[in-house]
């Protein structure tokens, strides 16, 4: 959605045949060329629309466009009354959400219309990737448009779709997902949601049935899912994990056929990922790394961050199954370079995670508010919804997990061996790990990050 004036970068160039209309998304910086018969005038269509799609990013880009709305509505009021030198009123500019170089917009008579996309709030980034890829990809019906960045860095987005009630248009292809855990759980959910057809497995199996009931077809194997899918996703605990579901008896590499993918979604060390791809591409599959940025909640929002290396075809032939799951991707080249990514961001979390339950208990030491602390901290330049809910866990001895200490401890440990194989300092995350290693002896493992905080007073 734009005001009038916007004009379509240079490079963007229009489709050819159907008339279309160039908008630019509120909420995000993503910009599109739409065809006319899939926009609807916004306050005609604005309940209805509510009704249909019921996530938080939908929501959010409705108060973006309400408050777009306000705060226009107030410029025309303050403009009221004002002429020029000559008494006459100064014409207002009509307030115009959608714009094109050389169409008459007089069909579109809302000045406040919203597109219908597949997700408009959901970015992909292709990086370090100096080939362009094709304009037009039919399998997941999208064109996508392509940005070069000084960095020589690509950046890819969306740029049309044909999807129906702003809904993702799910891809044909079959997809099997292994490991249910905290945030497998929430992907298939999504998945499902979004009308993928979706093949499970876990290693208790007792989890497949909510997702059964919901839809998803249950494999045997993880063997058989592979054999049986077009795109096969795993999420599990750690690198032997992630080892034994493709190397063991029944595994996915049994399974694995000329032209099958494995989307692997563990966070794990880049060693396991380069061997773990070289035994899937020797098969002739095609391998993907894709772990993601998240918690259990942003699981189950469809809120992660992916963050993707490998065979960019995947990447591709994954859209609309990462626009189910998250809200931004990233695809960061050759396979490996997604684990050092996820292990730099999840050894940044964890260690200010512990620096955070160190404030806490240092403020309770020196006979200071916690709670006063907490506001203080969620004032400043350090305020995050991060802060204020792990805080407020911490204070009200909720260590329920959204994401496991030992997961994060786990990914603490393999960035410091990373750090030394690249012979690279990591002194903080190091502390940190010792501190996580303590609250791992108190029996948190199984508790949230946060636990933590009882490293500390125990």
């Amino acid at each position: 959605m734009a005001r009038k004036g916007s004009k379509p970068p240079k490079d963007l160039k229009k489709p050819r045949g159907k008339k279309c209309h160039f908008v630019k998304f509120f909420g995000t910086e993503d910009h599109a060329w739409i065809k006319v018969e899939q926009l609807k005038p916004y306050h005609a269509h604005k309940e209805e629309m509510i009704k249909i799609n019921k996530g938080k990013r939908f929501q959010q880009a409705v108060d973006a466009v309400e408050d777009f709305l306000k705060k226009a509505k107030g410029k025309e009021q303050n403009s009221e009354g004002k002429g020029d030198s000559k008494g006459k009123k100064t014409p207002n500019k009509p307030l115009k959400i959608l714009e094109e170089d050389d169409e008459d917009l007089s069909a579109l008579k809302d000045p406040s219309e919203k597109p219908v996309k597949d997700d408009p709030h959901f970015h992909h980034f292709l990086l370090s990737q100096s080939e362009k890829p094709a304009s037009s990809m039919e399998p997941i019906s999208k064109r996508l448009k392509i940005i070069e960045e000084d960095t020589g860095s690509t950046s890819i987005q969306a740029a049309d779709s044909t999807a129906i009630n702003g809904s993702i248009t799910p891809t044909d292809k079959r997809i099997g997902f292994l490991g249910l855990g905290l945030m497998g759980s929430g992907i298939v959910s999504n998945l499902l949601k979004m009308g993928h057809v979706v093949t499970v497995w876990n290693r208790t199996a007792e989890k497949c049935d909510l997702f059964i009931q919901e839809g998803a077809r249950l494999g045997r194997t993880p063997a058989e899912v592979a054999s049986t899918c077009d795109i096969t996703f795993s999420c599990v605990s750690d690198p032997k994990a992630a080892r034994d579901l493709v190397l063991g008896p029944s595994g996915v590499l049994q399974g694995i056929r000329p032209g099958k993918c494995y989307v692997e979604m563990s966070t794990v060390d880049p060693e396991t990922i380069t061997e773990l791809s070289q035994v899937i591409t020797l098969r002739g599959g095609r391998f993907l790394e894709a772990p993601v940025a998240g918690s259990q909640q942003l699981s189950n929002d469809g809120m992660l961050v992916i963050v993707a290396a490998g065979d960019r075809t995947v990447y591709e032939d994954c859209s609309s199954c990462f626009q189910a799951m998250g809200k931004t991707s990233f695809f960061l080249g050759e396979a490996g370079n997604a684990a050092r990514m996820m292990l730099i961001l999840n050894m940044v979390q964890g260690s200010f995670m512990a620096t955070i339950a160190e404030g806490l208990t240092l403020a309770q030491a020196t006979g200071q508010s916690q709670q006063t602390f907490l506001d203080i901290l969620c004032q400043g330049q350090m305020a995050s919804t991060f802060v204020d809910q792990k805080c407020q866990n911490i204070l009200q001895g909720n260590f329920k997990p959204d994401y496991y200490l030992k997961h994060i401890q786990k990914d603490l440990r393999l960035a410091i061996s990373m750090g030394d194989m690249a012979n690279h300092p990591t002194p903080m995350a190091a502390a940190a790990n010792e501190v996580y290693k303590r609250a791992k002896a108190l029996d948190q493992s199984d508790n949230d990050i946060s636990a933590v905080y009882r490293a500390y007073i125990h």
